[in-house]
């Protein structure tokens, strides 16, 4: 729904707690209906017909591990996800996009492997997984191999013009390696 068919539509709401006519306001969370005695009278009530962490499938044969209870998929503020359907007094979730593991180790700590990720707006990069103490991340997919010139343990794949090419990781050398 756009903006202005929303706001442009007649609503023949009452209040419920003083009959004093509904009316839309726009939020953070979206627009919702509230009582033209705003101060007086404080009853609100979201637009949409959901709210968030309504169930769209119930998922059968998949049961909650901490409770037993059957797993639902469940649409929220933040996306899909997949939730135990005794919320609130079970508070399992499952996230539905995991990263991807790539088993290669860390260059930075050595301890870690690196984690594809996806930034806010959406752009994949490959981070180690030890994040808060290694903040190691590269923008490019990850090679397993060493650098001929600088040995640095960690090389990245680039697709360019002349086609997909591997590269020294290091920031310092960034050389070209030729494939033999």
């Amino acid at each position: 729904m756009s903006k202005s068919i929303l706001f442009n539509q007649k609503h023949d709401e009452y209040c419920p707690l003083c009959s004093g006519k509904l009316v839309i306001r726009n939020g953070g969370r979206g627009p919702f209906l509230r009582c033209c005695n705003y101060p007086v009278c404080e009853f609100m009530r979201p637009l949409k017909p959901h709210s968030d962490g309504h169930i769209i499938k119930v998922l059968d044969g998949q049961f909650c591990p901490h409770c037993h209870a059957i797993l639902v998929l469940r649409q929220g503020r933040y996306g899909m996800f997949i939730g135990c359907s005794e919320y609130p007094a079970c508070q399992h979730i499952e996230h539905i996009n995991q990263p991807n593991d790539t088993r290669i180790n860390c260059p930075q700590c050595s301890q870690g492997h690196l984690i594809q990720r996806k930034s806010r707006y959406g752009k994949t990069f490959y981070a180690c997984s030890q994040y808060p103490t290694c903040q190691f991340t590269i923008n490019h997919k990850p090679v397993t191999g060493q650098c001929c010139y600088c040995q640095y343990p960690l090389l990245i794949e680039k697709r360019t013009a002349h086609g997909t090419q591997v590269y020294c990781a290091s920031k310092l050398c960034g050389k070209t390696i030729e494939n033999e």
